[in-house]
């Protein structure tokens, strides 16, 4: 990052974490990457998605998946108390 990013990062109220998050999910056009508000809505979207699904595995304490040679054989809860 250059002396010159950091000066319009402050300026301008832009933590590196947002920069990154733009690098990581935005679109090039050109030399900019572009993270706008259609692919922001997108993006917390998904996360609401997934974070459903996860507070659902939480419920159930856990969910083991067990597979032989790429095939999804059975699942089940995980059982309190133990790791598998």
């Amino acid at each position: 990052m250059t002396h010159h990013m950091n000066v319009r990062m402050n300026q301008r109220g832009m933590p590196s974490c947002i920069v990154e998050l733009a690098l990581e999910n935005g679109y090039w056009r050109g030399d900019k990457c572009i993270l706008d508000r259609k692919e922001i809505r997108n993006m917390v979207e998904e996360l609401d998605r997934k974070r459903k699904l996860a507070l659902k595995a939480l419920d159930k304490g856990g969910v083991v998946v067990v597979e032989v040679e790429g095939q999804a054989i059975t699942t089940y809860r995980m059982e309190k108390g133990r790791r598998p």
